[in-house]
């Protein structure tokens, strides 16, 4: 490719990002200027295959080819303006990939680390900002761990087979979640709930 292609490629990146922000975020409710600078400065498309660098800005779930997909800019932008984030707080990111997630919570001036579903999340500390990038049946207690005191877990929530976003609060240990309105996260299954009996 050369140096013109790319610059031109470049360019109209940056302004797909631009549309998104306007088109996307801000008729939808995400207008925190600090939400939108940071989905300005961190380029989506670096966080899914070179193949699929087209469908980065398109406003619905970008899957990425192993099984997982990118989240809709929507549904991220619902999550920072739920989960009311601070520099400088310690966040952890659950969720596969959650790289993309990540990189706007650093953009924003938080300390994040970035924890795959299946890693032993008990032994990771507690944190005062805690996000799952997908949805889960049920908060496992090795994620409530993962949430200090007063934290906060901010998720996707399958409620009746349909993905919400949450909110939750810890509280006497336990984290308890409200369902704010429907968005569109992809289902964990490793924190699915157990199946109980049926007739």
């Amino acid at each position: 490719m050369s140096v013109a292609v790319a610059e031109a490629a470049e360019t109209g990146m940056v302004r797909e990002r631009k549309a998104m922000i306007e088109s996307q975020l801000r008729v939808s409710g995400v207008n925190d200027p600090a939400v939108l600078a940071a989905f300005a400065a961190v380029p989506r498309e670096d966080f899914v295959p070179a193949e699929r660098r087209a469908l980065a800005y398109m406003d619905r779930a970008v899957p990425l080819g192993d099984g997982t997909v990118l989240a809709p800019a929507l549904t991220h932008g619902q999550m920072l303006i739920a989960a009311a984030p601070v520099a400088g707080e310690r966040a952890l990111v659950v969720g596969k990939p959650g790289t993309y997630l990540a990189a706007l919570l650093r953009e924003l001036g938080l300390v994040v680390t970035v924890a795959s579903p299946a890693d032993d999340l008990a032994a990771l500390g507690q944190f005062v900002l805690v996000l799952v990038d997908g949805a889960i049946e049920q908060a496992t207690p090795a994620l409530e761990a993962t949430v200090a005191d007063d934290g906060r877990l901010v998720t996707g929530l399958v409620d009746r087979r349909v993905t919400r976003l949450a909110l939750g609060r810890k509280a006497a240990g336990q984290v308890a979640l409200a369902a704010l309105g429907d968005a569109d996260f992809a289902v964990l299954p490793e924190f699915a709930a157990a199946k109980g009996w049926s007739f």
